[in-house]
């Protein structure tokens, strides 16, 4: 809808600490949804010490994750009133970066895993601080994805060299599944399917009650990460030398391809978010962060302020106009909608230099 005409407004607003420049459809049409559009730095948090390779919102949005290079997990609180965050925990004692990260069903559990040399993962008791379950089969394992069961008992975990379990949460094996090379992970609604996209360029459908699997999702290049919609519909996967791909899994077909993203082979997530999740966002190599309207595949904002490669984007599921980006720079910035009223005080703004544009 907002790239109908293909008019955007290039808002560049400059400063000593949140240099960044956001490129919007039509200024009228953005202050209408300015109340549920993130384009505005409002925070930039520094504290991990290396490389941040992940973040995530709890489920009810009070929380987020951060998961680095520097071995640390850190758990933020969110203000859902003023939509600021504070520092609430520090998760230490992994033994290798933290590059993917799962909330259980009531955010009561957090699991972390690490890249391709990590045999572990961890189950954190988030209130507490307190690890409650370090799981490891073997050290010979991958352990590098993770989802829950919806019911909270139990989670499924993965690896690239083979390894394909389900777990409760003392880390117990219940099933396995052999020779899947896993690269991520989605359990769906009926509590029986896990979604697994894997090294043959596909996402299948296995049932741990039946021991059956079917295709779902055939690529022609490898599926670096992926996500599901809440309603289960849709799966937004990141493809490696393609970008950003929406499949409807009910149809099994290619929906959309969404352009402007700039992706090798690392691993970057992009995730669904807004009002009825209406939008895309996904990281970038190219530093930026991109947001798209689901229905079409220009983006309609790019956001930039990143110094390195965007790994990971994670939108509040509950405060539509909170999104999350985390870098390789080793901040995460918290994106949030712009700060002034109407247009009067959009123009008026010091430092902010509003320029209308056509994109041929």
């Amino acid at each position: 809808q907002y790239n109908a005409e293909r008019i955007y407004t290039t808002w560049e607003p400059w400063s000593a600490n949140t240099q960044q420049r956001c490129v919007l459809p039509d200024l009228s049409v953005f202050l209408i949804i300015r109340k549920q559009f993130p384009c505005y730095t409002q925070q930039i948090l520094t504290e991990h010490c290396n490389e941040v390779w992940f973040c995530k919102f709890s489920n009810n949005g009070t929380k987020l994750a951060t998961g680095s290079k520097d071995t640390t997990v850190i758990v933020w609180h969110v203000d859902t009133e003023t939509q600021q965050l504070k520092l609430m925990k520090t998760l230490e004692g992994h033994a290798y970066g933290v590059s993917y990260m799962a909330w259980s069903p009531d955010d009561a559990y957090l699991i972390a895993c690490g890249p391709d040399d990590c045999s572990e993962l961890w189950l954190w008791n988030v209130q507490t601080g307190e690890l409650r379950t370090k799981m490891s089969q073997s050290h010979e394992d991958s352990l590098t994805s993770v989802a829950w069961n919806p019911d909270g008992k139990r989670f499924v975990t993965g690896g690239q060299r083979g390894q394909f379990y389900q777990c409760d949460l003392d880390g117990n094996l219940l099933d396995s599944w052999e020779g899947v090379r896993v690269q991520c992970l989605w359990c769906l609604s009926d509590s029986r399917t896990v979604l697994a996209s894997d090294t043959h360029q596909r996402i299948r459908g296995y049932n741990f009650e039946d021991l059956t699997d079917r295709n779902i999702v055939q690529e022609d290049h490898p599926i670096m990460s992926f996500t599901v919609s809440r309603n289960g519909r849709l799966a937004l996967l990141n493809v490696a030398t393609q970008g950003v791909h929406l499949w409807d899994l009910q149809d099994r077909v290619l929906v959309r391809k969404y352009q402007g993203v700039t992706q090798g082979f690392y691993t970057i997530h992009s995730c669904f978010g807004g009002h009825n999740e209406d939008f895309i966002a996904s990281g970038s190599e190219d530093h930026k962060v991109y947001i798209w309207h689901r229905r079409s595949e220009l983006p309609i904002a790019e956001l930039t302020g990143h110094t390195r490669t965007v790994n990971c984007v994670s939108w509040n599921p509950v405060l539509p106009g909170l999104l999350a980006s985390a870098s390789d720079d080793g901040t995460i910035r918290i994106w949030g909608p712009a700060p002034f009223l109407d247009v009067q005080d959009a123009e008026g703004l010091n430092g902010m230099n509003m320029k209308h544009s056509i994109h041929s």
